[in-house]
């Protein structure tokens, strides 16, 4: 934990490291796509959306170089941000992609700045990156066993082990993004317990990221089956997924938001016509309305940590077929920030966490960096929150 500067809540920043080409992107989309590609390609969908979103301070960034990612990193810690979360992509098999901008991190020792990481354990496909990209297989996630767990343990040791990492409990965070499609999951997750024990490392911490309001129940024996989603009550998703083994749920609550906005069943079937007939208008969602019904009220628990979202528009990556947030603005945010923080207040201090994301998804409209609109205006609206 960051004792440098008294902050009311840890808040940990999605880090998104989709910056730089790399050979498989060059393969399917062309050579030199990066994240940026998508973001200046992105046009208005209606009158007065915000489109394309153009950075101020630090540019169309190449997250090859150094400075961008110390730059980055300056302006977190002013604002009172923890430290960032990266994105980790292991395929099994030894295979990573977009690992290069961590690696080079944890090398040079710079940033001086803390981090942990998220296994985002899912397949690419084109239609991750791009709507209408057909459904071509990018990298493949698989989960081959515990040679494979082992290797992928030992690759990251040098991480857990290095002062900057962060941790809960004594313990190396380590989120996981997908708990529901995860092979064999109880087992990685003792397996690397134990090699962490073995290593001089107290365990790891193991939080799991899903939707509050989860349409996806893991049963006893490890299938899944499809439920309703319930806008009422969120423990018997967070409850299943504990029982897996995990030390915490890190909860979104961008559905029940706007479920409980729209209506259950006709943001379920608005979406599903958005999906399939892509000249649709594209959906609006009033982002301080959403954010009323943001957090379940299990989100209290001791070891549920809520995510904060800035804003909200996949345009660049979707087109019209999803919702795009209106009045996402630095005051709404601040207020939005302000909520998650008396959430988390009667907490102990150790677990007074939130994730937000993200710190630079810009594809998704979601970031807190610098833009030519609001300059600094979600960096000052942290700060402003965040300082005790």
């Amino acid at each position: 934990m960051n004792k440098e500067i008294k902050m009311k809540a840890r808040l940990i920043a999605y880090y998104l490291p989709q910056f730089y080409p790399i050979p498989e992107n060059d393969e399917v989309w062309g050579p030199g796509f990066t994240e940026w590609t998508n973001v200046a390609q992105a046009r208005p969908q209606f009158h007065g959306h915000y489109q394309p979103r153009i950075p101020a301070d630090l540019g169309f960034y190449d997250l090859r170089l150094s400075e961008t990612r110390e730059q980055q990193a300056q302006f977190a810690k002013e604002c009172g941000i923890e430290g960032f979360c990266y994105y980790h992509y292991w395929f099994g098999n030894g295979k990573q992609l977009l690992e290069r901008p961590f690696r080079e991190v944890l090398e040079s020792g710079k940033p001086d700045f803390p981090f942990c990481l998220a296994w985002a354990n899912h397949s690419w496909k084109t239609d991750t990156w791009k709507n209408g990209g057909g459904r071509v297989m990018i990298a493949e996630q698989r989960y081959t066993g515990d040679e494979d767990h082992i290797n992928h343990f030992n690759n990251l040791l040098p991480a857990f082990l290095d002062k900057r990492y962060i941790t809960v409990d004594g313990k190396p965070l380590f989120c996981i993004y997908d708990p529901y499609h995860f092979k064999n999951l109880p087992q990685f997750l003792s397996l690397w317990r134990k090699l962490a024990r073995d290593n001089g490392l107290p365990g790891i911490y193991f939080a799991a990221m899903t939707n509050s309001t989860s349409t996806i129940k893991i049963q006893p024996d490890g299938s899944l089956t499809r439920i309703s989603p319930n806008l009422t009550c969120s423990g018997q998703v967070y409850k299943d997924i504990l029982a897996l083994g995990f030390d915490s749920i890190i909860s979104l609550g961008k559905s029940r938001g706007e479920m409980l906005y729209q209506g259950k069943y006709k943001r379920m079937i608005d979406y599903l016509l958005h999906k399939k007939l892509t000249f649709l208008p594209a959906m609006r969602f009033n982002y301080p309305k959403v954010m009323e019904h943001f957090f379940a009220p299990e989100d209290k628990w001791e070891n549920v940590f809520p995510t904060i979202i800035p804003q909200w528009d996949r345009t660049p990556r979707a087109g019209r077929s999803e919702g795009i947030y209106v009045n996402s603005t630095p005051e709404n945010f601040r207020k939005h920030l302000k909520d998650a923080i008396n959430l988390v207040a009667h907490k102990d201090e150790e677990h007074r966490i939130i994730m937000m994301k993200s710190w630079n998804e810009w594809g998704e409209g979601n970031y807190v960096e610098p833009d030519l609109k609001y300059g600094h205006g979600f960096l000052d609206s942290l700060k402003s929150e965040l300082e005790d």
